[in-house]
């Protein structure tokens, strides 16, 4: 190791953009070390986040990072300067992360007969020098050693000797402290955890092994990430550094949720026997919370009071084993706002120093990402985070930076899982390995809420990765019973060869509204819900006719729901056309309903729609087939109706919502030859370099194995192409770009934004970015086409990645249109 040379020059990590301050090199190099030290602590991996934290800012000493920064901040004039650079044409050239990671390779490498210290030196390098890239590949699509060539990286572009020469003398002898041998046996113990050949009671494949410790360097990057951009951000707004960090008062929330509990115990108005058995339930998860640490499973039928059951359960847990926070993972952004306002009705009171519940809608964050975009991430840093299982798998599994950084906070956490059957079928196993890794090794504990449980610990090809759940984690011990005491609906199969016309649909639905009052119909495409809408308008009083699709924002959506609501409750008429997201988690309540043929579990949820609260003594889910009806894109639709018409076939004298029927549908769905395939994940050569799938590249990688490969090597070093693989990783099978809408205050959000981007203030757009999520419409690439070709959408400022809608395109009926609405459709304030 080279000898450090003193410099007496200031060395620059950051420039405050309010008041031009300085942070020097060493002080943040230091800050971040320290806080990489604490989130790394979660995987018993302290000393490492603290040595990536010291050095993965190492080669900003070098003089050209130091000529650029000061140039690119106005300390160095062009005028008299000798050493003013372009900055801006230099931006993104100059290489300041391969500098720290040769120096641990360095001096890691060195250690262990058997090649022990390269694994860890490579780990710990690979952190540094992706954290701004996102992990890159260690080995590439075509077999080359990817990370073998970024560490051999010539000095005249990584500029190491020039650091060390420069760098601070408490930044030099510190790394020198810590890349010893006490900090290999430490992480070479974490190592052996993870390849024991049996793990949580059950032998694991080398598959798994090779995932959980690519896995754990993902967690560790995480840590790295989330610290470098605490620190910048903190130094850019120094207030913010008060509110981290914070431990939570579950007593407080405990006493609160207990309290709220008492009071509807003595409601007159929640005596209806379906409240019963919702105290029931609750109780039963509230005994269990004392329980150890681990994966559960709830398994309650749709209207059994799921939120507050889990949250009672997930305080007392969080109390019982010290836990940081609570996290739900919901399928739709439709839910979110319903269950956050749900848990703050119970949990904040005004006066509190912090707001316990976060909720994060949409990703709004642009793909790349710019320095004021880093600033305004948000890193789940709450008691209580609601969010999509879309971020949650992209937290898990996407390239780059963005989502990553989040992922150390899932450790030490309780995590809800709402709905869990809408789990993507090409994440199953990439899923259950993530979930068990963290419940054994990042002290997690998970709970899959449903009434439809999907059978991932029963999966076709276990070696692969399924969830380890024992029989006696399912918090309700008698399932069978409950659901016949909750049995609220009879399920009407009215399919028929020929399947039902439009006019025959609406006719339907126009004679259950006249004779029960209220009618829902749950289609399974965007056109259905519109045709039948239109098809209607003329006959149902506008008042009572109602429309809903992901075509409309968070907050719009929420304004239907509420005048729904207050309708169905004052028994006046309501009709209602849907996409499927109603059907998972939505509070509402309607006397008859209508679900376009579909899995049987969506069928399920459905039913939950339908005298939901128990007011009547029965009530029917009719179930129908449209004639036309465009699904081949829409595989896990079709391949869902294929498996429930074999059930309807199979089971005709047996209650289609019985938990045995439904398991025996999950065993077809998942056994299916051609499913199982799926759920690893697969990719194309065009995604992928060859044919190849997610869950191969993120573990042992073989069919990128250069074929001169010592066999002895395995296990020695990250075979990993995580580049390859976060690249191609999407949660939804088409990615989507988020917009923000002119839908009421949306149109003041986006005013605020265009105006905050031009002259910058982290913490204004920070608050109002986050504020623009509940008026934001997830896009599919084909539309977006369509509106970047009319000039309908632009960004609040070039260069920043967020996008805006022009108001000719949002309907108040439909919501956001490829095509230019009427006047009075876009009247919508």
């Amino acid at each position: 190791m080279m000898i450090k040379i003193q410099s007496n020059k200031l060395h620059i990590a950051h420039v405050r953009t309010s008041d031009k301050s300085i942070q020097e090199l060493e002080t943040h190099l230091l800050e971040v070390a320290e806080i990489t030290k604490k989130l790394a602590a979660k995987i018993n991996a302290a000393e490492a986040g603290e040595l990536i934290g010291l050095l993965h800012d190492f080669g900003k000493y070098s003089t050209s990072f130091q000529n650029y920064i000061q140039s690119g901040t106005g300390l160095l004039n062009a005028d008299i300067d000798d050493d003013y650079v372009d900055a801006i044409a230099l931006k993104g050239k100059i290489d300041h992360s391969t500098a720290g990671a040769q120096w641990v390779w360095a001096a890691l490498s060195k250690y262990g007969k058997n090649g022990e210290g390269k694994l860890c030196g490579q780990l710990l390098a690979l952190c540094i020098a992706s954290h701004h890239s996102g992990l890159i590949d260690c080995l590439k699509p075509d077999g080359v050693n990817g990370f073998k060539k970024r560490i051999e990286k010539p000095d005249a572009e990584s500029q190491l000797v020039e650091c060390e020469q420069n760098a601070d003398i408490s930044i030099s002898a510190k790394a020198l402290n810590l890349a010893g041998k006490s900090l290999l046996t430490v992480m070479l113990d974490q190592l052996k955890l993870l390849t024991r050949q049996e793990q949580h009671g059950q032998a694991i494949s080398e598959a798994i092994q090779h995932f959980y410790i690519g896995f754990w360097t993902r967690f560790l990057f995480s840590c790295l990430i989330d610290a470098d951009r605490i620190n910048s951000a903190d130094f850019e707004n120094p207030h913010q550094a008060a509110c981290r960090n914070k431990a939570v008062p579950w007593d407080i929330a405990i006493n609160r949720m207990e309290l709220f509990l008492t009071e509807q115990l003595t409601n007159k108005d929640q005596d209806l026997s379906i409240n019963t058995i919702r105290r029931t339930i609750s109780e039963a998860c509230k005994n269990r919370a004392q329980d150890a640490q681990g994966i559960y499973t709830l398994t309650v039928p749709t209207g059994g009071g799921k939120t507050y059951a889990s949250l009672r359960y997930a305080l007392h847990h969080a109390k019982k084993h010290s836990l940081e926070r609570i996290i739900y993972i919901i399928p739709y952004t439709s839910i979110i706002e319903q269950n956050a306002s749900a848990i703050r009705k119970v949990i904040e009171q005004e006066g509190d120093q912090y707001p316990w519940v976060l909720e994060h809608h949409s990703n709004l964050e642009p793909e790349n990402q710019t320095w004021h975009s880093k600033l305004a991430a948000e890193n789940w840093d709450a008691p209580i985070v609601l969010t999509t299982m879309v971020q949650f798998l992209e937290t898990l599994f996407s390239g780059g930076t963005r989502g990553v950084r989040r992922l150390h906070q899932l450790a030490n956490s309780v995590i809800i899982f709402d709905e869990i059957q809408t789990l993507p079928i090409n994440c199953t196993h990439l899923f259950c390995n993530a979930l068990n890794f963290l419940s054994a090794y990042a002290n997690t504990t998970a709970v899959l809420c449903t009434a439809t449980q999907p059978l991932l610990d029963q999966l076709k090809s276990p070696e692969k990765g399924q969830l380890l759940i024992p029989k006696e984690n399912e918090l309700i011990d008698d399932k069978r019973q409950l659901f016949e005491k909750l049995k609220r609906v009879e399920i009407s199969n009215k399919t028929k060869p020929e399947g039902w016309s439009e006019q025959e649909i609406a006719a339907l639905a126009l004679s259950e509204l006249g004779s029960k009052g209220s009618c829902l119909v749950i289609v399974n495409t965007k056109a259905w819900a519109q045709a039948l809408y239109m098809q209607c308008s003329e006959t149902v009083d506008k008042d009572s006719l109602f429309h809903l699709s992901t075509n409309q924002c968070s907050a719009h959506r929420s304004e239907i729901f509420n005048r729904m609501r207050l309708r169905l409750d004052a028994q006046l008429p309501v009709l209602c056309f849907s996409t499927q997201l109603i059907e998972a988690g939505v509070d509402i309540d309607f006397a008859s309903v209508i679900r376009f043929l579909a899995g049987l579990d969506s069928i399920a949820q459905a039913a939950g729609r339908c005298n939901r609260n128990g007011r009547l003594e029965t009530a029917t889910v009719h179930v129908i087939n449209p004639a036309q009806e465009t699904i081949n894109q829409l595989i896990d639709i079709k391949v869902g109706q294929e498996k429930t018409r074999r059930v309807l076939s199979e089971f005709k004298d047996k209650a289609l919502l019985d938990p045995e029927v439904m398991a025996q549908y999950f065993n077809y769905y998942f056994y299916d030859d051609e499913r199982a395939e799926k759920m690893v994940y697969p990719l194309t050569a065009k995604e992928a370099g060859i044919p190849n799938s997610m869950l191969s590249l993120l573990s042992e990688n073989k069919l990128n194995t250069h074929p001169d490969e010592p066999p002895q090597l395995r296990f020695k070093q990250l075979r990993q192409s995580f580049k390859t693989a976060g690249d191609a990783f999407k949660a939804i099978d088409a990615p989507t770009q988020s917009v923000i809408v002119p839908y009421e205050q949306g149109k003041e959000l986006i005013t605020e934004l265009c105006g905050i981007a031009k002259k910058f203030d982290a913490a204004s757009y920070y608050t109002y970015l986050k504020q623009a999520q509940k008026f934001s419409v997830n896009v599919f690439p084909n539309v977006w086409k369509q509106l970047l070709e009319q000039n309908a959408v632009y960004e609040i400022h070039s260069g920043e990645g967020v996008y805006c809608l022009d108001e000719r395109y949002y309907s108040k009926e439909f919501g956001l249109s490829s095509k230019p609405v009427s006047k009075a459709e876009a009247d919508i304030l």
